[in-house]
């Protein structure tokens, strides 16, 4: 497994690499320089999943607002970094756990030098970040378009730079909206580096389309021993990030914890609003921290076997509901009481 032989890098207090657990990004989307703002959204985050945070830092402003934001909460914080290297320097003088950028458009040699000499003082580390959409022209006509391979030789020569200066302190990022050329990518550069890599589709778009990328993009690279840290990329709140890559993570075996929902999909036969209350059981045990299967099944047909063999369950009927629990029917229940019987269950599931 690539994971398992990758090189240990520590992010603030996380570790990454070497078969350490894979970690979950994101990154906020309020301006840096509002302090307030961007603490409160982070903290809301970290109670959803959230393990390190990215902050863009285009600003002196924002690149001062990260020593105060760093003392409000309790992950790991990086700094977002395009194009001004000025920008990284300060990011890192004010606390930054880590610094994203991209080689490529930060400038001069002696530019990149500055700016790997001030994380080599503070001994944290970079990650080199290539997207295909910023695929050099030299590349491009190299490989007669945007492809795997001129990404994979883009990052590896950025990487090399700083390397080259004397520093391996690296985390690798290569990026692309389109699927199959990320997974592809991800196996290649994966034979050439043993620096832990940063995985996601970029730009994945929407709720739903953004969502079905993330898990086939994600899942086929995670599922062959490729990934150390993930970011689902989604338009959206950034706490909905932070659901996928844990129900990611949790489908593929990667992460253990967390309630998992099973629900049928519905058909003529549901006599009760399984839509609703499915949707609602989901929301329900978000915060409840417990590792079990709970089931919501709409009929008598496939209904009370699927409850059985789920921790816990609902198996519906006409208007009303079983709810069974490790096997067993407990109750029987008109369809309004069945959600607060479930939690109540589950809040005391170990007493």
């Amino acid at each position: 497994m690539y994971r398992d032989h990758t090189k240990i890098v520590k992010i603030g207090d996380r570790i990454i690499g070497g078969g350490n657990p894979v970690l979950i990004q994101s990154m906020t989307n309020t301006r840096t320089e509002d302090v307030a703002a961007t603490v409160e959204q982070i903290r809301r985050l970290t109670i959803a999943g959230c393990e390190i945070i990215r902050c863009t830092v285009p600003t002196e402003e924002a690149a001062r607002a990260i020593g105060e934001i760093k003392k409000q909460i309790s992950i790991p914080l990086v700094a977002d970094i395009h194009f001004d290297y000025r920008m990284a320097i300060a990011a890192i003088e004010n606390g930054a756990d880590k610094i994203r950028i991209n080689p490529g458009n930060i400038g001069s040699r002696e530019r990149v030098k500055a700016v790997v000499d001030a994380a080599r003082e503070r001994q944290i580390p970079i990650r080199v970040g290539v997207n295909s959409g910023s695929l050099e022209k030299e590349l491009v006509q190299k490989y007669h378009g945007v492809t795997a391979e001129g990404i994979v030789e883009s990052a590896l020569d950025k990487v090399h730079i700083i390397e080259d200066l004397g520093y391996d302190n690296l985390v690798i990022s290569i990026k692309s909206s389109d699927v199959m050329m990320c997974v592809k990518a991800h196996e290649l550069i994966a034979s050439r580096t043993d620096h832990p890599l940063h995985v996601g589709i970029t730009e994945a778009g929407t709720l739903l389309s953004g969502n079905i990328k993330s898990a086939i993009g994600l899942g086929l690279i995670l599922s062959r021993g490729i990934g150390d840290t993930i970011r689902v990329s989604l338009t959206g709140d950034p706490a909905e990030e932070i659901k996928s890559a844990k129900l990611i993570l949790r489908t593929l075996g990667l992460r253990k914890g967390g309630i998992e929902i099973v629900s049928c999909p519905t058909c003529g036969r549901t006599s009760i609003d399984l839509i609703k209350l499915a949707n609602e059981v989901e929301a329900m045990v978000a915060d409840i921290p417990l590792d079990l299967k709970v089931a919501v099944m709409g009929c008598v047909v496939n209904g009370p076997g699927e409850a059985r063999e789920a921790d816990i369950g609902i198996a519906g009927g006409n208007g009303e509901g079983l709810l069974i629990k490790k096997g067993e029917v407990i109750r029987k229940l008109p369809e309004a009481e069945l959600l607060p019987a479930l939690r109540e269950e589950l809040l005391h599931w170990n007493e």
